[in-house]
C-alpha cells in the first residue's frame, strides 16, 4: 500500500468541521500570546518612567480627586461599654493617572495587586478607626483595575471598628448617630481632596442587612476640611443614625421591676403582727432589685450621669424602700410587747397592787377572827371587814381592776393572752374612754390630747404615754371581750398605703414614659461629636 492511499483514507476518517475548530483554537491562542505579551509591553513601558512617589497631578497646580463609596454588606455589634461598632463593607475608592493612559483594542485590564507596590495610591486611612483589617483568605480581597484613560479602580473587603460617641442619657430609649470620618494622613487639601462619588448612593447597604439591636433609621454623608497641626485636610463624613430595639430591656429589666414593687405591697394586706413575714418580703423584694440593677449595668460604661434606665431603677428601690418604712411605722404605732399577758412590773404596777390589796382582802375575811376582840362583836366585825373591802376596792383605780379581771380570765383558760394588733388611742375618741362604772364616775377623765401631740410623744419614745396607751387599749379589749376581741386589727396606715403606694407609682410610670417616649433627637451635623 502507498503513502498517498494512506493519507486518503486518513483523511476520510476525520470531517472538514474538526479541521476548521482547530484552526479556530489555533488562532486564538496565539492571539491571546500575542494580547499577554502586548499588556506586558504596555504595563514596562507605562512604568519605565512613572514615579511612585510624585501624585498624579505634580506640577500641575491642581490637587488630584480620589472619589469614594462604600457597599456595607453587616454592621454590628454596637458597643456601650466600649462605645464603638464594627461594619464590614467593600471600600472603593478611584482616581484618575494619566500617566498610565495607553491605547489599544482592550479597554480596561485587570492588574494583579502586586502592581499597587509599582503605583501610586492615595494614603488614606479612617480618622477614628479604632481597629481594622484587610480580608485575606483565601487570597487578599482587593481588586484593581486600569482603563485606557487612566482611572484606576481599587476596591478592598475591609472589617471597620469605629469609636462612636454617645450620650447615654435616654438609654434604653436613646438615639445614637456613629460617625466614620475618611481622609488623607500626609496630603493637604491642595495635595488631595475626597469626594463622594454618586451622591444618592454614595453609602449604600445589601439588601435584607439588619441590626439586632438598633433600627438604622437614616444617614447623612458630606465632604468637609479638617483642620489639624500639619494643615487642611480633606475629609468625608458619613453619619449612621441609629434608633434602639427597648424590647429586650421590656422584657428583662422593666417588667421583673415593675412586679417586684407591685409584690412588695402584698405586704399592706398581710397582719402587722407579722413582723417577720413582711420585713422578709420587703427585704427580697430589695435583694432582687439589687441583683437587676447589678446586671444590667455590667454592658454599660461607668458615666458620670444617670440614664434613663437609672432612675426607673432607683423609683423601684424607693418603693420597695418606703415599704419596709411604711411597716417600720405601723409596727412603731402598734403595741410593742407580743400581745401577750403583761408581766413586767415596772410597766403594771397598778395591777400587782390591785392583786395584791384584794388577796389581803380576801384572808382578813376567810380567816379566824382577831382573838382580841370580844366574841359578842363578831358580827360586826364581820360587817366592817366587808365594808372595808369595799372601801379599799373603791379606791383601786379602775383600770386595775379591770386588768384583774382580764388576767384572772386568762390564766383560768389558756393561760395567756392571745396576741391582738393594739394601735396608738386617740384620747379624744370616746370609744377609748374606760367604761363608766360606778367607781369611775369619781374619777377624774383623762385630759383630751391631740393627735400631733400623741404622734409627737410617740416618736420621742415617752415610757408614761406608752404605758398608759397600753393600760387603755388593754382595757377596752377587756370591755369588748376578752381574748376574742381584736383592736384596731388593720392600721389606718396600711389602709391609706394600699391607695396611695400604686396611685402613685402608676402616675410616676406614666411619667417617666411620657418624658422619655416623647422625645426624639434631632439629628444634625452641628451636634454631632466626631
Amino acid at each position: 500500500m502507498t503513502a498517498r492511499s494512506m493519507n486518503n483514507r486518513t483523511r476520510g476518517y476525520f470531517p472538514e468541521s474538526l479541521h476548521h475548530q482547530s484552526r479556530r483554537v489555533s488562532r486564538k491562542a496565539s492571539s491571546a500570546d500575542m494580547l499577554s505579551r502586548n499588556i506586558s509591553m504596555i504595563l514596562e513601558n507605562l512604568l519605565k518612567r512613572y514615579e511612585q512617589s510624585q501624585l498624579p497631578t505634580h506640577g500641575q497646580g491642581v490637587p488630584t480627586v480620589v472619589q469614594t463609596n462604600i457597599l456595607i454588606r453587616s454592621m454590628g455589634p454596637v458597643s456601650e461599654l466600649d462605645m464603638d461598632y464594627s461594619m464590614d463593607c467593600y471600600f472603593r475608592q478611584y482616581w484618575r493617572d494619566k500617566r498610565l493612559s495607553f491605547k489599544g483594542p482592550i479597554k480596561s485590564l485587570s492588574l494583579s495587586i502586586k502592581m499597587l507596590d509599582k503605583i501610586w495610591r492615595p494614603d488614606t486611612y479612617f480618622y477614628n478607626g479604632k481597629h481594622s483589617q484587610i480580608h485575606m483568605i483565601t487570597v487578599p480581597n482587593k481588586l484593581l483595575r486600569l482603563d485606557q484613560n487612566g482611572g484606576i479602580l481599587y476596591s478592598m473587603r475591609l472589617t471597620i471598628k469605629a469609636t462612636c460617641p454617645m450620650e447615654l442619657q435616654n438609654f434604653p430609649m436613646d438615639r445614637q448617630s456613629c460617625p466614620l470620618v475618611i481622609g488623607s494622613y500626609g496630603y493637604i487639601n491642595q495635595q488631595l481632596i475626597y469626594e463622594w462619588k454618586n451622591q444618592d448612593d454614595a453609602v449604600s447597604f445589601v439588601p435584607g442587612m439588619t441590626l439586632n439591636q438598633f433600627d438604622l433609621i437614616s444617614m447623612m454623608h458630606r465632604n468637609s476640611t479638617t483642620v489639624r497641626r500639619e494643615g487642611d485636610f480633606s475629609v468625608l463624613h458619613v453619619a449612621f443614625n441609629l434608633k434602639r430595639h427597648t424590647g429586650y430591656f421590656l422584657i428583662q429589666v422593666y417588667v421583673p421591676c415593675i412586679l417586684i414593687v407591685v409584690l412588695s405591697w402584698v405586704s399592706f394586706w398581710i397582719h402587722r403582727e407579722a413582723t417577720s413575714d413582711r420585713v422578709s418580703l420587703c427585704v427580697t423584694s430589695v435583694l432582687t432589685l439589687s441583683t437587676i440593677s447589678l446586671d444590667s449595668r455590667t454592658d454599660l460604661p461607668k458615666v458620670k450621669y444617670a440614664t434613663a434606665l437609672d432612675w426607673f431603677l432607683l423609683m423601684s428601690f424607693l418603693y420597695c424602700i418606703a415599704t419596709l418604712l411604711e411597716f417600720a411605722g405601723v409596727h412603731y404605732f402598734t403595741k410593742l410587747g407580743s400581745g401577750e399577758s403583761p408581766q413586767l412590773e415596772d410597766q403594771w404596777e397598778d395591777i400587782a397592787h390591785s392583786s395584791l390589796s384584794d388577796q389581803a382582802a380576801d384572808g382578813d375575811g376567810d380567816g379566824d377572827p382577831d382573838p382580841d376582840s370580844d366574841s359578842s362583836e363578831g358580827t360586826e366585825n364581820e360587817g366592817a371587814a366587808s365594808e372595808s373591802i369595799c372601801a379599799c376596792s373603791q379606791k383601786h383605780d379602775a383600770l386595775g381592776l379591770e386588768y384583774e379581771v382580764s388576767l384572772q380570765n386568762s390564766l383560768a383558760g389558756a393561760g395567756f393572752l392571745k396576741r391582738n394588733a393594739i394601735f396608738c388611742p386617740t384620747y379624744n375618741d370616746p370609744s377609748y374612754i374606760l367604761p363608766n362604772t360606778m367607781e369611775r364616775t369619781t374619777q377624774t377623765e383623762p385630759p383630751a390630747v391631740s393627735r400631733l401631740h400623741q404622734m409627737w410623744m410617740c416618736l420621742k419614745s415617752d415610757n408614761s404615754f406608752r404605758r398608759q396607751r397600753e393600760r387603755n387599749a388593754a382595757a377596752q379589749k377587756s370591755e369588748q371581750g376578752g381574748a376574742n376581741c381584736y383592736v384596731n386589727s388593720v392600721s389606718l396606715i396600711d389602709r391609706v398605703a394600699r391607695i396611695a403606694f400604686p396611685m402613685s407609682f402608676a402616675f410616676l410610670n406614666l411619667l417617666y414614659w411620657w418624658a422619655y417616649g416623647m422625645y426624639k433627637k434631632e439629628f444634625s451635623w452641628s451636634n454631632m461629636k466626631a
